[in-house]
């Protein structure tokens, strides 16, 4: 019979450690989040709503946001399809050299993304490792939409990998085990059992993933050549015009990434319980 704990109380009737904590924790996060945040919005606006749309809608300003959606979008699709073929394998077998490849895949959180552009620049870059031999046949994977979007999945890879992998290491192989005495194949069981246990690992890996790759700006300035209207992404787009100092530029882009960011995150958080149960 199950019993219901009541929840324990350090003191007896108004607590003040409550308020206090809530006061303390608020007074914290104002200078840090809450304040910065604000600052973009207010600074954004303070000229006028018709001021903040010219900005917004330049030639410039509209090529970099579709770039940096478009480059963040296929390395979400890459990553999502790759990080589930990782997650299934690295949890469903057990070889010789397995953590080490958990440890490497897991590398790109640690390592400075500067760092994870240089290292595609010394791979791919005219004179790099791969890259010489792919330059006298014209071919040139550095700066160009195609870089990006291979620092995008560089850095961004173990965030869907890790939520699928966690998800596959406490799923429970009584349902594959059942489907698998019917005479389903392999595949059929994946499609059919597993899949559908994964949907919400799916959906928080994509939406992780696609908000990291949307703000990347260290190792995309790295590979892409910054160049305006052809390989500036919007992070990008924010840093240039702030060193030109076209302020108002760089804050109405940074206004739409914020709000980006939020949204997804608010999906992420309001929705949790939606994707868990499917």
């Amino acid at each position: 019979m199950s019993t219901v704990v009541s929840t324990m109380r350090h003191v007896h009737g108004f607590d003040v450690a409550r308020p206090l904590s809530i006061g303390t924790l608020i007074f914290l996060m104002l200078p840090l989040v809450f304040l910065p945040l604000v600052s973009i919005f207010i600074f954004g606006t303070s000229k006028g709503l018709a001021s903040f749309w010219s900005a917004l809608t330049a030639p410039e300003a509209v090529f970099a946001l579709q770039l940096s959606l478009a480059t963040s979008f296929w390395a979400t699709v890459f990553n999502v399809l790759f990080g589930l073929f990782a997650a299934y394998v690295l949890s469903r077998y057990r070889f010789w050299g397995r953590n080490a490849l958990i440890v490497s895949i897991s590398l790109p959180t640690a390592i400075p993304t500067a760092v994870a552009g240089f290292a595609l620049l010394l791979l791919w870059g005219p004179y790099g490792t791969l890259g010489r031999f792919l330059a006298p046949h014209g071919i040139q994977v550095m700066f160009t939409a195609g870089a990006i979007i291979l620092a995008n999945i560089f850095v961004t890879f173990p965030l869907a990998f890790g939520v699928m992998k966690a998800v596959f290491e406490t799923m429970s192989h009584s349902l594959e085990e059942a489907s698998a005495t019917i005479g389903a194949t392999r595949w059929q069981t994946f499609r059919h059992v597993t899949l559908p246990c994964l949907r919400g690992a799916i959906v928080s890996g994509a939406l992780l993933t696609f908000a990291r790759a949307l703000g990347e700006f260290g190792s995309t300035i790295m590979v892409s050549g910054n160049l305006a209207g052809r390989t500036q992404t919007a992070p990008l787009y924010i840093f240039a015009k702030f060193n030109e100092g076209q302020i108002e530029a760089a804050n109405a882009i940074a206004i739409v990434l914020a709000l980006l960011s939020f949204l997804i995150f608010s999906v992420l958080f309001f929705a949790r319980d939606w994707l868990d149960a499917n």
